[in-house]
């Protein structure tokens, strides 16, 4: 009997490991959109992007998705190359930076020194499926004046 029970879970073992599925991960990215224009001596401020937060649910990689209003789902074989956090702040970074209209633009570190820091938190970043395929993203962005520590301007992006 004992030597019966011990095949059967031999055979489940080996019939669950053929189940698994051997389809390839695919990996996405963020692209800014192309610079207009870059004049040639930028006398704006200096300007630090610091991190864009994102709830844990948009941390995992996995790139999310939306059927109507309350509807979310993950895919698992589709993911991002980084955190939606991260792609977005370096997005920045570089469109910022490409725009010309800045002394300098710098990401975050601990030895970053500029005028103004640019942080943000990211609500939503999901592939709307409908008759077209969009992305919805819901971002608040906030500029401080590292001076006085106070926030100069916000605002609450929605685009679709």
């Amino acid at each position: 009997m004992r030597a019966v029970s011990i095949c059967m879970i031999a055979v489940l073992g080996l019939l669950d490991a053929g189940c698994v599925d051997n389809r390839p991960v695919h990996y996405y990215t963020i692209e800014p959109p192309p610079a207009l224009v870059t004049p040639s001596a930028p006398a704006g401020p200096a300007l630090i992007v610091g991190n864009i937060w994102a709830p844990s649910e948009l941390q995992d990689g996995r790139i999310r998705y939306r059927i109507g209003s309350n509807e979310v789902g993950a895919y698992e074989f589709r993911r991002w190359i980084e955190g939606p956090g991260t792609m977005i702040s370096e997005s920045l970074a570089r469109t910022l930076s490409a725009s010309g209209k800045y002394r300098s633009v710098i990401e975050a570190s601990s030895s970053a020194t500029g005028d103004y820091i640019l942080r943000g938190r990211l609500y939503e970043f999901d592939e709307v499926d409908g008759e077209t395929i969009q992305t919805s993203i819901s971002l608040r962005v906030d500029l401080v004046d590292l001076r006085s520590r106070q926030a100069v301007w916000g605002d609450l992006v929605q685009h679709e």
